[in-house]
């Protein structure tokens, strides 16, 4: 008992704080930190490496950090790649294209050059959680890019993500690759239906 009360209790700091990082992260980004929040992650990571090899009974509890893991090993690179952006001198992915002194007079100019952010297929988004994070975060991504600030909730995408898949298995598809990408200054987010090939006899 007294180890799943400490394990609840890791889970639940692990969720505040990784929240708190996210936070720190974006803040440092838009310029209202003077440098990388590091104490934080570095308290996020000393409590994953805590569990990193450990056995967890419970299949609510193992999941839930998998998921916490998946989670910030996704904003990690984003974060990482952010720094390295900065530090070369180039846009990166939490680039935000200047805005217009007048607004309304001019549409804002899109971003440089049409790109794709990520490519993923999924067959069962309870199974994939880590993917579903993953295209979750460069949608978000996506959006920041071309100046969309407004939050769009993660329970709201998985329901789009488990609607397309639903739809596109009753068409025949094994799995759906999903892609996300900025084109003409827009976001895109496609679905495309997998079918496998059955080699005759």
């Amino acid at each position: 008992m007294s180890e799943h009360t400490e394990l609840e209790r890791d889970l639940r700091l692990l969720e505040a704080t990784l929240r708190k990082l996210e936070i720190e992260y974006n803040m440092y980004f838009a310029g209202q930190l003077p440098k990388p929040p590091w104490d934080t992650r570095r308290r996020v990571e000393s409590i994953l490496r805590r569990y990193d090899r450990a056995y967890i009974q419970s299949y609510v509890d193992r999941f839930r950090l998998t998921t916490l893991q998946s989670r910030f090993a996704v904003f990690a690179d984003l974060w990482d790649r952010g720094l390295r952006a900065r530090e070369e001198g180039r846009p990166g992915p939490f680039y935000k294209p200047p805005r217009e002194e007048s607004p309304g007079e001019e549409q804002k100019r899109p971003p440089s050059g049409d790109h794709i952010l990520l490519v993923a297929t999924v067959a069962d988004p309870s199974a994939e959680p880590d993917k579903v994070e993953a295209i979750y975060e460069s949608l978000v991504t996506a959006r920041r890019e071309v100046g969309i600030e407004d939050p769009f909730p993660f329970h709201k995408f998985v329901q789009l993500v488990k609607g397309q898949i639903t739809r596109l298995k009753h068409a025949g598809s094994q799995e759906v690759a999903f892609r996300v990408a900025v084109k003409e200054g827009k976001v895109t987010f496609t679905a495309k239906g997998l079918k496998t090939e059955v080699a005759p006899d």
